[in-house]
């Protein structure tokens, strides 16, 4: 919902710093890979009981998955970069709540599967929406260029790093902010599976 909204306030900037850094000969895919490190190295300071630790990994991690476009897209951009991006992207999104129910599993391990289980179903319906676009040669550029299509829906990458926060902030409230989270990515999973339906008759 908001990723389409923020692109003109971040590209300038992201844009810059990636012709900078592409200029000193530094690869989308080795940001992309630091950026992967930054995430999942937030996910055990939660399980080790950091959350403050974890949310300046998790805002370094994001910060590398915004810059690693920006060098690609001044360098060379591949299908190899953006596979890599959206595949890490998956599994660190799982790592966050996973890692809450390992640090207190009596209280968050079943909402962490709920929400757990809301980014499977939101996600399968955005990457098939996607491979059918490619398919059809659908193309978008509101959320930013991007390699694949992104399809908007109310729970997308910006509401999950604000929630992700607002999580190692208030860490004893995981259980409530993971279940009306998980409720939104529902919410956005079956408007796409609509708007597949729909559009691709």
């Amino acid at each position: 919902m908001l990723d389409a909204h923020i692109r003109s306030l971040i590209d300038p900037p992201l844009n810059a710093a990636g012709r900078m850094i592409a200029r000193l000969g530094i690869g989308a895919d080795e940001i992309t890979l630091a950026g992967f490190v930054a995430g999942m190295t937030a996910a055990v300071a939660i399980v080790l009981g950091e959350p403050l630790i974890a949310l300046v990994l998790i805002l370094i991690g994001r910060i590398a998955d915004g810059l690693d476009g920006a060098v690609a897209r001044a360098s060379a951009p591949t299908d190899r970069g953006a596979f890599l991006d959206i595949a890490l992207d998956f599994i660190f999104y799982g790592s966050i709540p996973l890692a809450f129910a390992l640090a207190d599993q009596y209280r968050n391990a079943l909402p962490a599967a709920v929400l757990i289980a809301s980014f499977h179903v939101n996600g399968a319906t955005f990457l098939a929406y996607s491979a059918m676009a490619a398919k059809r040669g659908i193309e978008t550029s509101a959320q930013g260029t991007k390699s694949i299509y992104y399809l908007a829906g109310l729970a997308e990458g910006a509401e999950t790093i604000l929630v992700f926060a607002l999580m190692c902030v208030l860490p004893d409230q995981f259980a409530i902010i993971a279940l009306i989270f998980a409720a939104m990515c529902f919410v956005s999973a079956v408007a796409r599976i609509v708007v597949g339906w729909r559009s691709l008759r």
